[in-house]
């Protein structure tokens, strides 16, 4: 097995100082390790794991621990200092802006400066804000507009809404997560968003949670409750293989080869959770893709590479010089 190289990684987290400061004490997500992290320390683990680029974005809980204006002011600091990391470096880093819903005029405000005036490379959103998921009818301007912009999208999983939810006490990111996508997805499917906006470039996370496993069953809905005839998508199976995957703690013998039946090499991408989770993971993750029998080479090569540089046309071009 030949160490990768080139790869691009889209997701890869980071920490700026000031929103670090903000988030203070409250835990980013709860029962996990906070991270110590530099754009140094990134580059050093993108340079051992054969990583080009990282496009960075902001883990849970974004801005929806500040209220008022202080949640659009945070996200426009953290907009401008991603695009800083990008200025200083082009070509190692691209950035998914942060947006501050559920406050969605200001999200399409920020979207706009974000794209238009910082050139950041898309917008990066959370599963649920508040209790409302993605395909709730409140978010679909912003979908909308994202999707004529043709911008790519990276979702990422937030912790869930429900408070009295039984937890075992275990972080919700050991398992949860997965179900928060799946929920997400969901919305989106019986809400008829994805029938709606097409060519909506969405990037689930983490091999889209459960979704490979439980794509045929997201069929039977009208047959489990015929007042979803009129609200199951056309296609469901063509819908979610329509929909971008990164495989980020999910490059294994397992997760693997029921997302490539999903979606096809086509519409998955490479990425490690760096920091959140540490560069030990980055080399389990980064040598269960160069491992993984079910590509041909040059499908690795377009997992890796280049299905990124396809939906971040701005980073294509910083790369391409």
């Amino acid at each position: 097995m030949s160490t990768p190289t080139g790869l691009i990684d889209v997701h890869h987290h980071a920490v700026p100082p000031l929103y670090a400061e903000a988030l203070g004490d409250r835990k980013a997500i709860p029962g996990v390790d906070y991270p110590d992290w530099t754009p140094e320390q990134s580059l050093e683990v993108m340079d051992a794991h054969g990583i080009a680029a990282a496009v960075l974005s902001i883990t849970a809980p974004g801005v929806t621990f500040l209220d008022g204006p202080d949640a659009p002011k945070m996200a426009r600091r953290v907009n401008e200092y991603l695009a800083g990391l990008v200025r200083e470096h082009p070509t190692r880093f691209g950035a998914f802006a942060i947006l501050p819903l559920p406050d969605v005029a200001a999200a399409r405000d920020e979207l706009h400066y974000a794209m238009d005036e910082l050139g950041l490379d898309g917008a990066g959103l959370l599963t649920s804000y508040g209790r409302r998921y993605l395909g709730d009818p409140e978010f679909e301007p912003l979908l909308a507009e994202i999707a004529e912009r043709g911008a790519a999208v990276h979702v990422h999983p937030a912790t869930p809404p429900s408070r009295d939810l039984e937890t075992f006490d275990l972080p919700a990111s050991l398992y949860e997560f997965t179900f928060e996508t799946t929920r997400t997805a969901a919305s989106l499917l019986f809400n008829g968003v994805l029938d709606r906006l097409p060519d909506l470039r969405l990037i689930l996370s983490h091999a889209g949670g459960t979704l490979p496993f439980l794509a045929r069953r997201l069929t039977h809905g009208p047959t489990i409750g015929a007042y979803l005839k009129d609200r199951v998508p056309a296609d469901v199976i063509g819908a979610l293989g329509r929909l971008h995957y990164d495989i980020a703690m999910s490059a294994n013998e397992f997760a693997l080869p029921a997302l490539t039946r999903l979606a096809g090499p086509g519409h998955i991408l490479y990425g490690s959770d760096y920091p959140f989770m540490p560069a030990s993971h980055t080399a389990e993750n980064t040598a269960g893709f160069a491992a993984y029998d079910g590509w041909t080479e040059a499908e690795r090569a377009e997992v890796g590479r280049t299905n990124a540089l396809r939906l971040l046309p701005a980073l294509a071009a910083r790369l391409a010089g």
